[in-house]
Formats: structure tokens, sequence, C-alpha cells
């Protein structure tokens, strides 16, 4: 039996709630790769997950079971026992796994259970779990040669036919290498998440523009992309199809997902334009900060700082990419984002109305970023929405991701009720 060694881990769900009380069974093939997979079990645990180990005989020549007792503080299973634990793993009960991750998958072990093969533990919980319908979520690893094998790729076609997620490698240094940490967790999220937005086309604005002044000097804003990413990020998990458009970030997006990046007002509003006349969508989330002022003429050579104590630089606004979308697309459901500095409540209510005047927006949200914790650059936010009818929500401080989530919830009760 798979005996948890401590139910209370102390890092267990400090990046989210979003695998809570979430069974996962994070099984090892015989793969270097296999040295992530610690990093991997403990990522899980941060998002809420229960997570039990089962390895291969081969998994072993490269990393040892007390480790993965360790990153997964739970019995580590290394061979099938009497007790039967592919059945306890996935039959009703206290042990029933949620969803099985194969991280690293080696082509061997994928062509078995396509073929049906149940010869190590991990074959035959995947081949149990394929007959129980529990999901399955696979990170191959394997030299480049065997990714381009034709029998392997026709064991993966198998494989994805019956709903298995097959992980796109990193194909790098004539090697498939096994995916990001970040990349497998979001999968084994989406995997598990309520696909209310399947059949939903949702385009993200995100990030901050700049602004050149010189070739060395930009004006801008304090913009991580943060909010924008989670919300790209929650409606790609929910099922959506989804387009991002961002500025200049640190940040990476989820895979399979339509990205552009852009740098300058102008090319958001082109970029912006060209898409909205090719796609039709039902949801913008417009939450680029879109800088509002350039320069009428940036200089084409670096200003010497010897200049003397001042200087003046003529500006004009910018295009305003939100006042653009309905026109193009009438239908669409408008949110644009609004930052505000140290407004009221009623103040924040009367900005937000401006923004549905002047947009036609079916809802926006606003908030103070003189509020500790509040927009720019953290990992929190706090909004407030405003319907176009009027009706107010306040979405108190929380993590922006958790809060990415509130916002669609508030989109699919609206449109939902406007389909009643």
């Amino acid at each position: 039996m798979v005996k948890s060694k401590n139910s209370s881990v102390d890092f267990r769900g400090t990046l989210g709630d979003e695998l809570k009380a979430r069974k996962i069974a994070l099984c090892m093939t015989g793969s270097v790769a296999a040295v992530k997979s610690p990093e991997i079990a403990r990522e899980l645990i941060r998002y809420g997950a229960d997570v039990s180990c089962i390895m291969s005989d081969g998994v072993m020549d490269f990393i040892q079971p007390m480790l993965m007792e360790w990153a997964s503080q739970n019995d580590v299973i290394t061979k099938m026992s009497g007790r039967m634990e592919h059945i306890q793993l996935i039959e009703e009960g206290p042990e029933k796994i949620d969803l099985l991750l194969i991280a690293p998958a080696t082509a061997n072990t994928l062509s078995k259970i396509a073929s049906g093969i149940s010869d190590t533990p991990v074959t035959l919980l995947a081949s149990s779990a394929l007959g129980s319908g529990i999901p399955i979520v696979a990170a191959p690893s394997m030299h480049s040669s065997l990714w381009s094998n034709s029998v392997v790729k026709e064991n993966l076609d198998r494989l994805r036919t019956i709903k298995v997620d097959v992980l796109t490698p990193q194909i790098d240094e004539g090697k498939a290498k096994i995916t990001s940490t970040e990349v497998i967790v979001d999968a084994v999220i989406r995997r598990l998440t309520p696909q209310d937005f399947s059949g939903i086309r949702v385009f993200v604005t995100a990030g901050p523009t700049y602004e050149n002044i010189d070739p060395i000097r930009i004006i801008s804003n304090k913009s991580s992309g943060k909010m924008g990413f989670a919300l790209a990020r929650e409606a790609w998990r929910r099922g959506a199809d989804v387009t991002l458009v961002s500025g200049p970030t640190k940040l990476t997006p989820p895979v399979s997902i339509d990205y552009t990046t852009i740098v300058t007002t102008r090319e958001l509003y082109d970029v912006v334009k060209s898409k909205l006349n090719t796609k039709h969508y039902d949801l913008f989330l417009a939450a680029a900060a879109v800088g509002d002022f350039r320069p009428v003429k940036a200089i084409n050579e670096k200003m010497s700082s010897r200049l003397s104590q001042s200087f003046n630089m003529k500006f004009e606004t910018t295009e305003k990419v939100i006042h653009m979308v309905k026109k193009i697309q009438h239908d669409i459901f408008l949110l644009p984002f609004k930052v505000e500095w140290s407004l009221n409540h009623d103040k924040m209510i009367e900005r937000a109305k401006m923004i549905i005047h002047e947009t036609d927006a079916d809802l926006v949200a606003v908030n103070d970023a003189s509020l500790k914790g509040v927009a720019f650059d953290g990992d929190t936010n706090q909004i407030l929405l405003l319907k176009k009818d009027g009706d107010t929500i306040d979405i108190p401080l929380d993590s922006k991701q958790r809060i990415a989530s509130r916002i669609l919830d508030v989109f699919i009760d609206i449109v939902g009720k406007h389909h009643q």
C-alpha cells in the first residue's frame, strides 16, 4: 500500500491550489532525464498535489528510491507485490489516483504501453489506468533518432488517439530532451481542470510597450505581464483556444497557444488588428499596459549624457488598441484592464464607466497601483470589476493566477445568463 510519510508537507500549495486533494502517480523510466523527477514531484506538491512515485528497474540506474521518497514524502513503488498496488491505485478507494504522469518516458516504455505490454511496474500501472479511464500525461525523453523513428511515431500517435497527452520534447544537441517542469505541470493541471472554455476563443494582450527616445533609451511602464499571462494560462488550462500578444517580458507562455511578441504600441495595434480581421474571437482580455504617449520623432543616435541640465521633447498620443476591438468584431466580449493610482471606490467605478462608454466594453477591471501588492511586477493583485449594467464585483487581494480564474468565472456567468 502507498502510504504518506507526511500529510502536512510544509510547502504543499505554496504556488497555488489547482491540484489540491489530487493524487498524482509519477512514473519514472530509464533515462538520465530522471534527474529532473524530484523537481517535478516537488512542483506538483507546490500546487497542492499528493504525489506517489513508481520506478522501473531501468530508472534506478540513475536515481534511487530514497530520493523520490524524500521528494514526494510518500512510499515509492519499485515492484508490484501481492498487495496489487496497480489495482489499489486505479480502483475506487483512498489510494485511487486522479492522473498518471510518466516523466521521463522512454521510447521503449511508450511503445510497450501502446502495444498493451505490461512487464514493469510503470507499464502495468499505465495499462490499468488506460482500462479504467484515468488520464495519462507522458513527457518523452530519448535520442532524436528514436524520436524520428517511424515505428515510435506510430506508437505515439496510437497513444494520442486514446487520449494520452504526449508532450513535445525539446530537440537539442541531437536529443529529444524532456520538456521543462513548468510545461509538464501545466499539462497536468490542464488535464485535471474542467474544460468549461472548450470551444471558446480567447485573445489576451499582456505586458508593457516600449517607445524609443533614442536607440538606447525608452519610455515605458512597470508592467511585468504577469496578469495577462495568468489570464492566458488560466483560459488555456480550461480548454480555450488562446491567442496571446505581449510586450517585452521575462515570462514563458503555455505551450500550444498562438503567441506573438511586440515592442511598441503601434506594433501591438497592427498585430491585434490583423488577428481580429482574420479570426473570430469570443473574449478579448486587454491586460497590456499600453503606453499612452511616444516622442513625435525619436532621435536616431544616442543622446549625449553631457547635455545641459534640461531638454525638451515633443510627445504625441499612441493608438488606442481597445477602441478598435468592437469596431472590427461587434459581438466580441471586451474586458479592458485599467490601472489607477490612489482613488477611492467611487472614483474607480467612475473611471470604469468612462471606459465602458468609450469602448463599448462588456466588463472592466480596475485596480489601484498605490496599494501594497497590487498591479505592477508582483504576483498578487486586487481588482474591481464593473459590469455593463452597473453591478460591481470586488475581488480581494490574491494571487494573479487565482484572480484570473475569478475573472473567467465572471465571464462564464455573464455569457451563460445571456444565453438562457
